[in-house]
């Protein structure tokens, strides 16, 4: 896949909590509360030290769901995120890099492909918000991992941003053997527009749409297809949208064929929480991804793909169903 070569734009809007935010951290980071863009306090009389600064936040391992297809795989890609955007003070930097990678049995070489997960940073953590599928098939597999991501330099405050990596993973060759990374290919929104449409200033500015950092750097790019932005809005008049994808670091093709997905030209999102009930989950009323599957095509998308088909309908546009998206809802635009 083609990567595109401008580097991923910090944000630092919150979005949505992952379905674990506050458990036990992956990599013996400090305990506490962010201190985000905060000075450090002084005393009464403005003299003395500065206090120290306040911790990293502790963010959980991420966890599949129960009604995850093949979540071994998803768990090796998400892994890996997590090992390349966490360090303590002291192991920062490429090398080390690739010798968190290596413990994780995978190439050291991935690290040279971390993007905007490594900086310069003296330390940082990450929080996997998501990790949905870009394609599932029986030998390969590519798991879209959406993150946040923690950084502080020096005592200085800390900073918040994201990104969203496409993991292309392969399975081993003999029987019982562990899936393998091959490739990351992290997002790369470009810089934002000078200027936007007032669609896009609405999504931006609407709380029922949660936006991770790299599709909000989609949508401040501009270059995200009106139809998405008026289809977000009408759906945000009756449901709470967590949005996991909309233009960048999703794979170019539809997975496993020569067909250009509608993701890279700004033309679809994905969503992978409804409500606060997160589509993959068993336990999520059906009937309500079925609305919304229907919502969203009587909005004007063509293509709508989620882990059922709405009652009563066939497979064929505008609806369909596969294993790729029991996990999310994707929303397609001509």
């Amino acid at each position: 896949m083609p990567r595109d070569p401008r580097p991923a734009a910090a944000v630092t809007r919150p979005v949505g909590p992952g379905r674990r935010t506050v458990l036990a951290g992956t990599a013996g980071l400090a305990l506490g509360v962010c201190g985000c863009g905060t000075a450090p306090p002084r005393n009464a009389m403005g003299s003395g030290p500065p206090s120290p600064a306040a911790a990293l936040p502790r963010p959980a391992a991420w966890r599949p769901d129960p009604s995850d297809i093949r979540p071994e795989v998803k768990l090796r890609a998400v892994r890996l995120v997590e090992a390349l955007g966490t360090w303590r003070r002291g192991a920062g930097g490429t090398d080390a890099a690739r010798q968190r990678v290596a413990a994780l049995g995978l190439p050291p070489g991935l690290a040279g492909q971390a993007g905007p997960l490594l900086s310069g940073a003296d330390e940082a953590a990450v929080e996997v918000v998501d990790a949905q599928y870009g394609g599932i098939l029986a030998d390969s597999a590519s798991v879209l991992v959406v993150c946040r991501q923690w950084t502080r330099a020096g005592n200085g405050p800390v900073v918040t941003g994201g990104t969203t990596v496409d993991v292309r993973l392969a399975r081993g060759a003999t029987a019982g053997e562990r899936w393998s990374v091959g490739a990351l290919h992290p997002a790369a929104p470009g810089p934002a527009a000078g200027s936007l449409p007032e669609a896009a200033r609405r999504v931006l500015a609407e709380r029922r749409i949660r936006l991770p950092a790299a599709a909000e750097a989609d949508i401040r790019n501009g270059g995200v297809h009106a139809g998405v932005l008026r289809t977000l809005l009408k759906l945000a008049e009756h449901y709470r949208i967590d949005v996991s994808v909309v233009r960048s670091g999703h794979p170019l093709n539809v997975f496993g064929t020569g067909r250009p997905s509608d993701h890279p030209p700004g033309r679809a999102f994905d969503v992978w929480r409804i409500d606060d009930r997160a589509v993959v989950d068993r336990a999520t009323p059906r009937a309500l991804v079925e609305a919304f599957m229907r919502d969203a095509a009587a909005a004007g998308a063509y293509n709508v793909g989620g882990p059922v088909l709405p009652a009563g309908g066939s497979p064929g546009r505008p609806f369909f169903s596969d294993d790729t998206h029991h996990d999310h809802v994707h929303v397609g635009f001509s």
